[in-house]
C-alpha cells in the first residue's frame, strides 16, 4: 500500500493529542485521515476508539478497509455499528459508527466512559447529529478532562471557527496527496444536466486516455437513468473503436455487496464509469478516477418549520463541494474536472459553504434526545451549537414533542418520552409503538414502523424509474380502505405468509431491497421492544374478521396519538384537507394513497399523515383515517399549549430571541387565544358536519 500523507505527521499528531483534550485535524482529500488516525492512536495504546461518520455506507466501508489493513476479522478488533446493525464484539478496539448511533449510546452512558478517544470524522458535512455531538463533546471534555481525547476531523472545515468554539484548541492541517486537476467549465448551463453528463462521459470515453470517470448526479433516480442510458450507448459503440467500459451506480441506498464492487479494479483494457451522489465527494474514495463530471447540483431534504413540510429539492452545490468533487480527479495522476456550468455561476451563485443540516431539518428527534439526557446544565434554547438553528425550528420541535406526550407542559421529559428516546425511530413512530403497546396491537405497529423506515419506495408506481410490473397493483391488499398504514401492514403480513419469498415481491412489483430492509428492521425493533412489550411480538396471521377489524381500529387509535402533530381535517365541501395546528395548510391526499372515499365520494373527516411533501400542490403522504373522538382531546391540548414554558428554562431568552429573529411574531396570549378560537370553531364545524351527515343518511 502506498504511504498516505498523514503517516509522516504521526508524531506531531500524537504529541498534539496527548497535550490537548480536543484537536481539530483538517486533512485534505486523500490524506488518509479516516483510515489512519484510528490506527495511530490504537498503536499508541488508547484502549477503545470511536470514529463517527455521518453516513452508514462510510462507516461500513471504512471499517472494512481498516480491518483489512490490520489483517483482522471485521467485527472483532475492528467493527462498525449503524442503525439496525451492530457488527462489533467485546474485543472491538476501533469502532466505526454513525453519529446517530453514538448519540443513542450516550443515553445509556452520558459520559461515554467506554471510549478513551472519540473522533468526529467528516465534520465538514455538518450533519445534524455531528453538530449536536460537537456541543456535547465541548461539555464532556470538562467532565472527563483526564481520560478522554476528542478529535474533530474534516476535509474542508473552517478550522478557526471550530477552534474558537472549542476554546482555541489546536488545528493541524494535513496536506492531501493531490495531483493538479484541470477544471473545464461549460459555456452555459445545459437544459438537461443528465443528457449533458451522458454526452460528456461518452466524449471522454471515446477520445481521452485511460482512467476512470466519476460522475456526480443528484440522487438514485438520476443515477439509474444515466446508468441505463450509458450502458445502451456503450453497447452501441463499434467493437474495437475504444476500450471497454463497466458502469457502476453508487448511492447510499445500495446494499453493501453492490457498493463494494465500485472499489474493485476494472479488468484489463476496461474503464470504470461510476455514477454517484455526493457520497463520493469525501465519504468514500475510489482510486483510479482521472476524470470527474460535476452536474453542479445536489438533492437536499429541507424542512420548513412554518408549514411543517418537507421538500426534496435539487439545489446548487457550494464552492466547497465543487472543489471537493474536482479534487477526486487528482488522486492517481493529473486529472480533469468537467463542470457542467459556467465559471460565472461558480463565482457568483454558489454559496461558499454548505448550509448545516441543523438549519434545514426538523429538530423534534434532536430536542427529545437532549431533553432525555436530563442534564441540569443543558437548556435546549441555550444549547451550545456551532451554528444555532432558528428559534422557530426549536419552537416547532417543542410543540411537536408536547402534543405526542414526550414532554409535559413545563418542558420536562415524561416517562413516555424517555422510552421513546431509546428507539432508533423518529418521535412520531416511537410514540405510536408506546401507545400500541397499551392497546394490544404492538405487533401490527412494529410492522408499520418497519415499513415506514424503509428509505426506498416499496410499492409499484412510487419510483419514477421502475420497470413494468408483471401484475396489476390491484393484486396487492388495499388497506381495507382505511389508508396506507393498514395497506403496508397487510402487504407485509401477506409476504410473511409466503415465508418471505422474494419471488412474491417481484411478482407484485414490490421493491425487494426495501422489503428485505423492513423485515430486518422489524426484527431489530422487536428485540428492543421485548423488555416492555405486554404481548408476544410475532406476526399474527390467524385472526378472524372481527378480531382483525378491532386490531386495525386500535392501530389507527395508536397512530392518532403518535401523529398528534400530523393531523388534518377535511374541508366541508370537497376532499381537500387543512392541517391542524397553529398555522394550518391546505393539502391534498397523495394520488397513490390507498385511502377510500365513502358512498358520497368524500374522504374521512380526519386523517393522520406520515409527512407533508412540498410540491406545486402540497400532498400528504402515507395517510390513514382516524375518528373525531380521538382527535378532540388533541385539539383541546393545542388550546393549552404555551410554547414559552416548554423550553425547560430560558423563557425570557427565548421571547427575546423570537421577537428579534421572527418578524411580526404574535405575542403568546394572542397566539394561544387565536388557537383556542380556531380550534373551537373547528370542533363545532366537525360536530355540525357529523350531525348533518347522520340526518342525510
Amino acid at each position: 500500500m502506498a504511504t498516505l500523507p498523514i503517516v509522516q505527521y504521526e508524531e506531531k499528531i500524537i504529541e498534539t493529542v496527548e497535550n490537548n483534550s480536543i484537536t481539530v485535524i483538517i486533512g485534505e482529500t486523500g490524506s488518509g485521515k479516516s483510515t489512519q488516525l484510528s490506527q495511530m492512536l490504537h498503536r499508541r495504546g488508547y484502549s477503545k476508539i470511536a470514529v463517527t461518520q455521518p453516513r452508514r455506507v462510510a462507516a461500513v466501508s471504512v471499517s472494512r478497509r481498516v480491518a483489512q489493513e490490520l489483517g483482522v476479522q471485521l467485527g472483532e478488533e475492528v467493527g462498525y455499528a449503524i442503525r439496525f446493525e451492530d457488527r462489533t464484539s467485546r474485543n472491538t478496539r476501533i469502532k466505526y459508527l454513525t453519529d446517530g448511533v453514538l448519540l443513542r449510546e450516550s443515553l445509556a452512558d452520558p459520559e461515554l466512559n467506554d471510549y478513551s478517544v472519540i473522533i468526529l470524522d467528516e465534520a465538514h458535512e455538518r450533519s445534524l447529529n455531528t453538530d449536536i455531538l460537537m456541543g456535547l463533546m465541548k461539555r464532556l471534555v470538562k467532565i472527563r478532562s483526564s481520560n478522554l481525547k476528542v478529535l474533530i476531523t474534516s476535509a474542508t472545515l473552517d478550522g478557526d471557527k471550530v477552534s474558537k468554539f472549542f476554546r482555541d484548541c489546536p488545528v493541524l492541517n494535513i496536506p492531501g496527496k493531490l495531483y493538479p486537476v484541470e477544471v473545464l467549465y461549460s459555456k452555459e448551463r445545459p437544459v438537461n444536466y443528465l443528457d449533458a453528463a451522458l454526452k460528456t462521459a461518452l466524449d471522454i470515453h471515446i477520445r481521452q486516455p485511460e482512467g476512470d470517470i466519476l460522475i456526480f448526479m443528484t440522487g438514485q433516480d438520476d443515477i439509474e437513468k444515466l446508468v441505463m442510458k450509458m450502458e445502451e450507448k456503450v453497447r452501441a459503440l463499434d467493437e474495437g473503436s475504444c476500450m471497454d467500459a463497466i458502469i457502476f451506480p453508487l448511492h447510499g441506498s445500495l446494499p453493501p455487496e453492490l457498493q463494494v464492487r465500485v472499489f474493485s479494479p476494472p479488468p484489463p483494457n476496461c474503464r470504470r464509469i461510476i455514477v454517484a451522489t455526493n457520497i463520493a465527494e469525501t465519504s468514500l474514495t475510489v482510486d483510479g478516477v482521472v476524470y470527474v463530471i460535476d452536474s453542479g447540483y445536489v438533492k437536499q431534504r429541507q424542512y420548513n418549520p412554518s408549514s411543517r413540510m418537507y421538500s426534496l429539492d435539487v439545489v446548487q452545490i457550494s464552492k466547497v463541494q465543487a472543489n471537493q468533487r474536482a479534487g477526486r480527479a487528482g488522486r492517481t495522476r493529473p486529472g480533469k474536472c468537467y463542470r457542467l456550468y459556467p465559471s460565472q455561476i461558480y463565482h457568483d451563485e454558489f454559496l461558499d459553504v454548505t448550509v448545516p443540516e441543523i438549519q434545514r431539518s426538523s429538530l423534534a428527534g434532536s430536542v427529545l434526545y437532549l431533553k432525555s439526557l436530563d442534564l441540569p446544565d443543558i437548556d435546549i434554547l441555550k444549547f451550545d451549537f456551532l451554528d444555532s438553528p432558528s428559534p422557530e425550528s426549536l419552537r416547532d420541535a417543542l410543540k411537536q414533542l408536547y402534543l405526542i406526550d414526550a414532554i409535559d407542559e413545563n418542558g420536562s421529559i415524561t416517562s413516555v418520552g424517555r422510552k421513546m428516546a431509546e428507539l432508533p425511530l423518529e418521535p412520531s413512530l416511537s410514540r405510536t409503538l408506546m401507545e400500541a403497546n397499551n392497546h394490544g396491537c404492538i405487533t401490527e405497529a412494529l410492522t408499520v414502523a418497519a415499513m415506514l423506515s424503509s428509505e426506498t419506495a416499496l410499492l409499484p408506481g412510487q419510483s419514477k424509474t421502475e420497470k413494468k410490473r408483471k401484475r396489476p397493483i390491484s393484486n396487492l391488499p388495499d388497506g381495507s380502505g382505511l389508508g396506507d398504514h393498514i395497506q403496508l401492514l397487510q402487504i407485509f403480513e401477506r409476504w410473511h405468509q409466503t415465508d418471505y419469498d422474494i419471488g412474491w415481491c417481484k411478482d407484485h412489483g414490490l421493491q425487494v431491497r426495501g422489503m428485505s430492509f423492513a423485515r430486518d428492521v422489524r426484527k431489530q425493533l422487536s428485540q428492543i421492544m421485548q423488555k416492555i412489550a405486554k404481548e408476544p411480538l410475532g406476526i399474527r396471521t390467524n385472526g378472524k374478521g372481527e378480531e382483525i377489524r378491532r386490531d386495525y381500529r386500535n392501530l389507527r387509535k395508536a397512530l392518532c396519538v403518535g401523529y398528534a402533530n400530523q393531523l388534518a381535517e377535511r374541508k366541508m365541501h370537497h376532499n381537500g384537507y387543512r392541517t391542524l395546528g397553529f398555522q394550518g395548510q391546505v393539502v391534498q391526499v397523495h394520488p397513490s394513497s390507498a385511502l377510500s372515499s365513502d358512498e358520497f365520494g368524500k374522504f374521512p373527516d380526519y386523517v393522520v399523515y406520515h409527512e407533508l411533501i412540498a410540491t406545486p400542490r402540497p400532498f400528504m403522504r402515507n395517510v390513514c383515517s382516524v375518528e373525531m373522538k380521538w382527535v378532540i382531546p388533541i385539539i383541546n391540548k393545542l388550546n393549552t399549549l404555551n410554547v414559552y414554558k416548554l423550553s425547560g428554562g430560558g423563557m425570557d431568552h427565548f421571547e427575546e430571541e423570537s421577537e428579534r429573529n421572527i418578524p411580526n411574531l404574535p405575542k403568546k396570549n394572542v397566539e394561544v387565544a387565536a388557537a383556542a378560537d380556531d380550534s373551537q370553531s373547528r370542533i363545532q364545524a366537525a360536530r355540525e358536519r357529523f350531525l348533518a351527515r347522520k340526518v342525510n343518511k
